[in-house]
């Protein structure tokens, strides 16, 4: 322990793992599968939107949504994300983690219902609605990133409190498999309950009417798992470090600690002034001060979730048509539109089952003993080295299908087990509490950015170079497409050398949070960025 260290943060950070560990990685992680349930079923339902409300008869072909319309609904919930990480992680820590952690959940309930209820007289008043409600959607779960990340940080001890950040994270695994099985279990409801012929042999009436309740119960069904959480949410208390660290209250922060550590505490409210007396705790986000200590970092954590997002929602998102372009999925047009929903949804489970999820639970396995900057540079590496596997014998992979599923599963893998999680933990680790939600909320941002970039770029640059989709630009290919991402992957790879390792330390002695008033101790322990 530090001299300098507050008790009650001493106690957080040495604690061994105990019942409330677990409840706040449960409380924070329903969060998380409700968030990946709302941002990614969404591509569960586009081809279904498209039969529904753009069928053209002048066209021999099932309804597709227009460019501007696919774009917007599958993008739209990323820009109302990017704003809500910027907009909540400020305010979380101006007002504290606990005080708006409610209110995301809540406009994540509220917001998930309504656009299962999205209304309109045309298909384009009903995509506007969607969109409205889908962008507010994406503001609350976008506060949920900076927060969750913050809280389970600041809840740890420093040995396992890699593990419990990634476990949170890892959530968001189950939440793409859940909605992968709610949309089998829904589509094969209405697909049983009113069969009909595939579109070659009866045209539009392969879409029954009651196609339309699909999409909505697929969307509305996001707000379960968020209104289950919400009563033990407010139960949680404030962290100590918000508590001692920033709204200057060590009576609080002890009480608080002592009910949960199962420890009597005392207060140290002369040592809480002293250490925030101190110039490592003074400077602001934008002062030069923060940019000598954490200006590289967060350039780090920024430009290496940026870039992972790019090719990670465009690979999620577009699924559907990598797989029908490799012949996979099949043509829509031998299909009824519930049984198309059906045969994606499978697909896409299948994906997640193999891939996504065991690659979250290898990151919470191995983080604390092989450390956040290995994990990083092995998943961009092998991300790099699978998308260019993939995309160079590409004609080849169209006759043999299950090796490119098995390729395909592992860039996920990899993915997941690299640094899809650790983007989302070091942020949570390397900033000062005073800072530290809005640093995760900037980082998490320039991850959204990517993910916007990726959606509405990998829509239209995976367009055939001869017979593009009706209504859509010629495109690059999927094959140059998939090019284009290995190179992404490689540049993550090169970025991820500004990110310093963090495994194994307290919070404040990452930041300097900690260090005395003098010069030999100006800079903070993470300034090294590790060997390899």
């Amino acid at each position: 322990m530090s001299n300098n260290q507050l008790g009650v943060l001493h106690a957080l950070d040495a604690a061994k793992t105990q019942w409330y560990h677990f409840t706040a990685i449960v409380i924070a992680g329903m969060g998380f599968f409700t968030d990946a349930y709302d941002l990614f079923c969404i591509s569960l339902i586009t081809k279904l939107l498209g039969r529904i409300y753009y069928y053209d008869e002048k066209i021999n072909k099932p309804g597709t949504l227009p460019p501007n319309i696919a774009a917007a609904v599958n993008g739209v919930a990323f820009c109302g994300t990017l704003a809500g990480q910027l907009f909540f992680g400020w305010l979380g820590d101006k007002l504290g983690r606990k005080r708006v952690y409610g209110l995301t959940l809540m406009l994540m309930v509220i917001c998930s219902i309504a656009s299962g209820l999205s209304f309109g007289k045309t298909p384009n008043g009903v995509m506007a609605t969607l969109c409205f409600f889908r962008f507010w959607l994406g503001f609350g779960i976008g506060g949920d990133y900076p927060l969750s990340a913050t809280i389970m940080s600041e809840y740890a001890n420093k040995k396992t409190r890699g593990a419990f950040i990634a476990a949170v994270f890892a959530m968001q695994g189950f939440g793409i498999l859940a909605g992968g099985i709610v949309a089998l279990i829904v589509s094969s409801a209405f697909d049983h309950a009113f069969k009909v012929d595939p579109y070659n042999l009866i045209g539009q009436k392969s879409t029954v009417p009651q196609a339309d309740y699909v999409w909505r119960i697929i969307l509305m069904f996001g707000a379960v798992p968020a209104l289950l959480t919400y009563y033990w949410r407010m139960k949680m208390p404030e962290t100590a470090r918000y508590t001692a660290l920033i709204a200057r209250n060590s009576k609080q922060a002890a009480a608080d600690m002592s009910k949960v550590l199962n420890v009597e505490l005392k207060p140290e409210e002369e040592k809480v002034d002293k250490i925030l007396a101190a110039p490592s705790n003074s400077f602001g986000l934008f002062s030069k001060e923060f940019a000598k200590r954490h200006g590289l970092h967060l350039l780090g954590t920024t430009s290496t979730w940026f870039l992972l997002d790019i090719a990670f929602y465009s690979s999620n998102l577009f699924q559907k048509d990598i797989f029908t372009a490799i012949g996979w999925l099949p043509a829509a047009d031998t299909m009824s539109a519930t049984h198309e929903v059906y045969r994606v949804a499978r697909a896409q489970t299948l994906i997640a089952l193999c891939g996504t999820v065991p690659g979250y639970w290898f990151t919470v396995a191995l983080i604390d003993h092989i450390g956040r900057f290995t994990i990083q540079l092995i998943g961009f590496f092998f991300m790099t080295v699978f998308m260019f596997a993939l995309a160079i014998p590409y004609n080849h992979w169209k006759s043999h299908n299950a090796g490119f599923l098995i390729m395909y599963s592992l860039t996920f893998f990899f993915a997941n087990f690299g640094p899809n999680a650790t983007t989302f933990v070091v942020p949570a680790e390397i900033f000062p509490a005073r800072l530290r939600s809005t640093c995760h909320g900037i980082s998490a941002a320039a991850g959204k950015a990517g993910a916007i970039v990726g959606s509405f770029g990998f829509l239209y640059a995976s367009q055939s170079k001869k017979n593009p989709d009706h209504g859509y630009p010629h495109g690059i290919g999927v094959k140059n497409a998939l090019m284009v991402l290995g190179a992404v992957n490689c540049l993550g790879f090169l970025f991820t050398f500004l990110v310093p390792e963090s495994k194994g330390k307290s919070l404040e002695e990452l930041t300097g949070e900690n260090e005395e008033d003098d010069e030999s101790q100006q800079t903070s322990s993470v300034d090294k960025v590790p060997a390899v």
